[in-house]
């Protein structure tokens, strides 16, 4: 008996049938391999990019902060500055602004006084103490001349940097007035204060307008120092004792005086004053405040640039103008 045998027989294909049958497979997994290079290489572009505008960003970020990574990683440094005292808002708001801008620079005891005695400190004369500043600014032309004459100061470092103007103040509760400084010698008046003439700008100022207003007599010994006389209808009227500017003005809203020689400026630094006459110009020297480097000062470029920030940068103006200065012309 014969079994069933089922034969299974496999077509054959002609050789050149499976020559193309490779030929198509292959020509299908190059294009697959060539896809995929593709997208890869599309994909490494676009990390690359994104990189790029990372590393962009970072260096943008970097570039910013490092002006203020540069200004902590500088080394401290401490100025001490002298300055008159009708200085004594306005430059610690001007110091202030400089801080923010440089964080590594701080000011310490900055001293204000009256031009003269800060010129006797820097130089020990006097019987003042001689006494260590970066810088200086005074009230008047005639000071720096004498700490330069003195070497207390860098001459080429000078420069003028503000201008004022001489007042007469009142109390402002006072109906005082006043036309002219002649009125100084009339019943009107019974009292007023200027600042010692010897010590202090503002008082030096009062007596050259009063000298030439027939009310006082003056000379000038070869060392700056000034003697005067007054005249017969305000002698028993005129308080010439004070030490600064500011004492005047004290004294005027006090009540001691009736009126009192003072800056223009102060009227913006002191409660309880008014001003009632400003002194024509013509009738004095100009008022400049001259700021230079001291001569022994061992922060010497970071003191100029703090003269040069306090005549340029335009924030550290608007202060000084808001006390009443006048930026001196360049």
């Amino acid at each position: 008996m014969h079994e069933n045998i089922i034969t299974v027989t496999r077509p054959i294909w002609p050789f050149h049938a499976r020559r193309e049958a490779k030929g198509y497979a292959m020509k299908k997994w190059k294009a697959l391999l060539a896809g995929a290079f593709a997208g890869a290489l599309i994909a490494s572009f676009v990390l690359v990019g994104c990189s790029s505008s990372n590393d962009g960003d970072q260096m943008s970020s970097s570039d910013e902060g490092s002006a203020a990574d540069m200004a902590a990683k500088a080394d401290p440094v401490e100025l001490h500055v002298f300055a008159a005292n009708s200085l004594q808002k306005a430059l610690p708001e001007v110091q202030e602004l400089y801080t923010k801008a440089h964080p590594e620079v701080s000011f310490a005891d900055t001293q204000f006084e009256a031009s003269g005695t800060l010129v006797s400190k820097l130089a020990g004369t006097d019987g003042q103490t001689q006494a260590h500043a970066d810088i200086f600014i005074a009230a008047s032309t005639s000071s720096m001349d004498k700490a330069d004459k003195n070497g207390s100061i860098d001459a080429s470092t000078r420069l003028n940097m503000f201008n004022n103007d001489l007042v007469l103040a009142a109390a402002t509760n006072s109906d005082l007035k006043v036309a002219d400084l002649a009125d100084l010698g009339t019943d009107a008046v019974d009292s007023f204060a200027i600042g010692e003439p010897n010590a202090v700008p503002a008082g030096k100022y009062a007596l050259q307008s009063l000298v030439s207003a027939g009310l006082a007599t003056s000379s000038q010994a070869d060392d700056g120092t000034v003697s005067y006389e007054w005249d017969a209808s305000v002698a028993d009227k005129v308080n010439a004792g004070a030490q600064k500017v500011g004492d005047v003005a004290e004294y005027v809203s006090s009540g001691n005086v009736q009126l009192g020689f003072v800056y223009s400026s102060d009227i913006y630094r002191y409660d309880g004053i008014k001003a009632i006459y400003t002194v024509p110009a013509d009738m004095h020297k100009a008022i400049v405040y001259p700021g230079a480097v001291t001569s022994d000062s061992a922060n010497a470029q970071v003191a100029q640039d703090f003269l040069n920030f306090c005549m340029t940068d335009p924030d550290a103006q608007a202060v000084f103008q808001k006390y009443g200065f006048e930026l001196a012309a360049a």
